[in-house]
């Protein structure tokens, strides 16, 4: 029972977990700057451009076999899956756009890739080896064996 418990401590203490709890609470938190930026920016801007956009009421009826009629409301998932073209076309516009922008222009100079110092490397140990191979032969030429 000890060596469960002590798993469990380390399991809820391990780096990992703690950073998933932090980012589902920031993750949250930021879901209502995300629905403020869309409900009072986005939508107001396209409703502006096109209309109140409200899919809601789109539905078609089914009659069954007792003949009374099943409704289907596909408006619903139009309208969520429009709100998430939304959200996410936000999040990426106005966040990660800008953070690649700020990323980028804090990003110090490229250093060479380790291909190019690899190559760099290669080049100088060929370099040494064709010196070597002609001293090597130049002594195996001055002295006779």
């Amino acid at each position: 029972m000890r060596d469960q418990l002590n798993g469990f401590k380390e399991f809820i203490t391990r780096g990992n977990v703690l950073d998933l709890a932090v980012a589902v609470v920031i993750g949250a938190a930021f879901s209502g700057v995300i629905s403020g930026l869309v409900d009072g920016f986005i939508m107001p801007l396209i409703g502006w451009l096109v209309g109140a956009p409200d899919f809601t009421a789109i539905s078609f009826n089914v009659p069954n076999w007792r003949g009374e009629y099943t409704v289907f409301p596909i408006g619903l998932f139009i309208q969520g899956l429009i709100m998430f073209v939304l959200i996410a076309s936000a999040i990426y516009f106005f966040v990660i756009l800008p953070i690649k922008k700020l990323a980028e222009l804090r990003k110090p100079a490229e250093e060479p890739t380790v291909e190019e110092s690899l190559a760099e490397d290669v080049a100088l140990l060929t370099e040494i080896r064709d010196i070597l191979r002609a001293q090597a032969g130049q002594q195996s030429g001055s002295h006779p064996s």
